[in-house]
């Protein structure tokens, strides 16, 4: 009897254990194949930037698209959320100093002459496509894990610099030419005010966590996709989007296309363009960050 215990104790462990043995193994033949185990020659993370951390903390924003009820636009509705867990952000804009150096390794597209105003100005003249190439640069030379951030992650880091772009027009009233000359007052304003020659670091301020420049005159890109929202009466929704076509943010959003460099040639819709598209980085830091950046490289997952 005594002996059918144990073979049973015995079975019973090897029914828990090997399963955990089987997957420990598949775990570390994945992380070898994906190099999560390899010291990657030449990373230096001296060479990562300057970055504040931005605090766990509840937030408001206004959503991001084209927000339509029964056919007329409306201003999008406004998302609180609870927090995001503290986000390492790079505290300035990519500058033109930072972005020739991708360059040099011959990893990134040159911007144009006219966009080159000073190595510490933030670089501009650049598309979706050449900040993505830029962050998987930066990954590879400092050895971390960076990215573009979401639209609503730099409205987390941006805090009370992030812009509402809502026009305050009563959503109940069926007159269209409420809102239209709501929005070109504010077209208008936004034409007048235009200034964009880019400054040096640290010209527009730091918001309440340090954050330097945000809301500037350089929109930033995003890896949102741009959509269009209708809005039922019921308060449901169906939303079509756009990938490909990202939102930046600066003094305003605007969608633009991920080859567009210039913002007055390529804008995705109508009022005034951003004066300049640039970007910042954030430092993905979750265990896993590693093993999804290896998969895109591989061209696994998108």
């Amino acid at each position: 009897m005594a002996g059918k215990r144990t073979m049973s104790k015995s079975v019973s462990l090897f029914s828990v254990t090997a399963p955990a043995a089987l997957l420990l193994a598949f775990s570390l033949g994945v992380a070898h194949q994906l190099g999560l185990g390899e010291h990657k020659t030449g990373a230096d993370p001296a060479l990562a930037p300057e970055t504040v951390i931005i605090p766990d903390h509840a937030f408001r924003y206004r959503a991001d698209g084209e927000f339509y009820r029964s056919g007329f636009a409306v201003d999008a509705p406004t998302v609180q959320k609870e927090g995001l867990g503290a986000l390492t952000v790079m505290k300035y804009q990519v500058s033109e100093a930072d972005y020739r150096r991708c360059v040099d390794a011959h990893a990134c597209a040159a911007t144009s002459q006219a966009d080159r105003h000073g190595d510490d100005r933030p670089v501009t003249g650049v598309s979706f496509d050449d900040a993505s190439a830029y962050a998987r640069w930066l990954s590879r030379v400092t050895g971390e894990v960076w990215r573009l951030p979401s639209h609503e992650e730099i409205a987390y880091a941006a805090a009370d610099r992030f812009p509402d772009d809502a026009l305050g027009v009563d959503e109940k009233s069926d007159n269209p030419a409420l809102r239209w000359l709501a929005d070109y007052d504010r077209e208008t304003a936004r034409k007048a005010a235009s200034d964009p020659e880019p400054r040096e670091r640290g010209h527009f301020g730091e918001n309440a966590y340090g954050l330097a420049d945000f809301a500037g005159n350089v929109w930033e890109w995003t890896t949102t996709c741009h959509r269009r929202v209708d809005l039922a009466t019921d308060q449901t929704a169906s939303a079509v989007s756009a990938c490909g076509v990202y939102v930046t943010v600066g003094q305003h959003r605007s969608p633009m296309s991920a080859f567009v460099r210039d913002p007055k040639t390529g804008g995705c819709s109508v009022g005034a363009p951003p004066a300049n598209l640039g970007f910042r980085l954030i430092r993905d830091d979750r265990w896993y960050a590693k093993a999804l950046m290896r998969l895109r490289e591989r061209g696994l997952i998108s």
